[in-house]
């Protein structure tokens, strides 16, 4: 089920109400548009939300790359979700560690996924573009957070450590809880997707104020 427009309703209404809750963070409430002919950085955006329901066993995230839609559509096994983006066709799969899609290029597999809850689930997909050097805002998430890279390094500083992954196709993973800076490093653009799987009942997103990083991403 499509929830994009309900998260941004839920967005604007603590706005409105001045709630003390804090917001959910801009980056992933704001829907994406469609892919311009050259992209450019940009924050982070809402590709789709998927109600998933309940998990159980271990779950890894398969990423797979098609040409078209029709040809992702034909190797979906009806698990997975179809999005657009960087002018190709991409098919986001939840399943076990051997899992295989039907067809396409298999581009990489996070997991498994760190989740401490399995039931009634929702899978928030996002798309972003960092400039080397470009960060996130300061965040929090209430489900497990996976990063896949085409191009560009990735950093996640929180106050367990910094992760670091680089090259092409390169994957990242953060529990829930923690807060994090997301960072782009090396020299390239960092082009990306990510995804966040959160219980449905609770916010994917939620913006931070009391942590200060301590530039290990630096």
């Amino acid at each position: 089920m499509i929830r994009t427009l309900n998260l941004l309703k839920i967005a604007f209404a603590l706005l409105l109400s001045g709630s003390a809750m804090p917001l959910f963070a801009q980056a992933t409430a704001r829907p994406c548009v469609a892919d311009p002919a050259a992209e450019q950085p940009r924050p982070a955006c809402l590709l789709v939300s998927v109600h998933i329901g309940a998990i159980s066993g271990p779950i890894y995230w398969h990423i797979d790359q098609f040409d078209s839609f029709t040809a992702a559509r034909g190797a979906n096994s009806g698990h997975g979700t179809i999005v657009d983006a960087y002018g190709k066709a991409w098919l986001f799969t939840l399943a076990s560690e051997k899992w295989r899609s039907l067809g396409g290029r298999r581009m990489a597999r996070v997991g498994p996924l760190p989740l401490t809850a399995t039931a009634d689930l929702t899978a928030d997909y996002l798309r972003s573009i960092f400039a080397p050097g470009q960060t996130a805002p300061l965040h929090v998430h209430s489900g497990p957070e996976a990063f896949y890279a085409m191009t560009g390094g990735t950093c996640l500083e929180t106050p367990d450590g910094v992760q670091k992954a680089t090259g092409p196709n390169n994957v990242l993973m953060i529990r829930a809880g923690p807060p994090m800076l997301l960072k782009a490093i090396g020299s390239e653009t960092r082009y990306g997707f990510a995804l966040i799987l959160h219980a449905s009942d609770q916010p994917p997103t939620t913006l931070v104020h009391d942590w200060t990083p301590k530039g290990l991403c630096d």
